[in-house]
């Protein structure tokens, strides 16, 4: 093998290590520090964790489902879409988890990145026992401000009782997320 080819091998073999440590940190939960969440997409109303609290979204039944309801407990909320299969695949991981903590001060809340009829259908054949609210095409923007940079799906965040934005997940949420998570109540 000459020179050249060993030097272009090495730069690719780096290229593949870097982008797989990028994608490695993506993947995992972040605890968020102060400040860091706050982005403009959620305007001069404050930060991204205090706008959060002020919105309210339609559920697939056509009640309202009021954000602020929720203060008091520790919330995740999960970003989804019916058309997303880490999503769907992790949903009953979530309801079965949100079924056996709803004792325990923790709350789960699901927002539908997604189509109504799309998100009402899906709910018939696999219904869910936490809340769901339509967050559609917004819902991008919303995980945006809250530190989901890319708008991918699946997206989780979790606040404190008081409302403090502190972790977020970009991915699939895994049964050691959800225990780290438990900790917290």
């Amino acid at each position: 093998m000459n020179r050249r080819n060993m030097l272009y091998g090495a730069a690719a073999a780096a290229a593949g290590l870097a982008g797989a440590g990028v994608a490695w940190w993506e993947f995992q939960p972040h605890r968020v520090v102060p400040g860091q969440a706050e982005t403009a997409v959620v305007g001069a109303a404050g930060n991204a964790s205090d706008a959060f609290w002020r919105l309210s979204f339609d559920t697939p039944d056509g009640k309202n489902l009021s954000m602020s309801s929720f203060r008091g407990k520790l919330l995740l909320v999960n970003f989804w879409a019916t058309w997303c299969p880490p999503c769907v695949e992790e949903l009953p991981l979530l309801d079965y988890f949100y079924q056996e903590n709803r004792d325990k001060n923790l709350q789960i809340v699901g927002l539908a990145v997604d189509q109504p009829t799309a998100v009402r259908t899906w709910l018939q054949t696999k219904p869910l026992h936490f809340p769901v609210g339509m967050a559609g095409l917004g819902g991008t923007e919303l995980s945006k401000s809250l530190g989901n940079l890319a708008g991918s799906l699946p997206f989780t965040a979790v606040f404190s009782a008081s409302g403090e934005l502190l972790h977020r997940k970009i991915g699939k949420v895994l049964p050691e997320d959800l225990a780290q998570w438990a900790r917290l109540v």
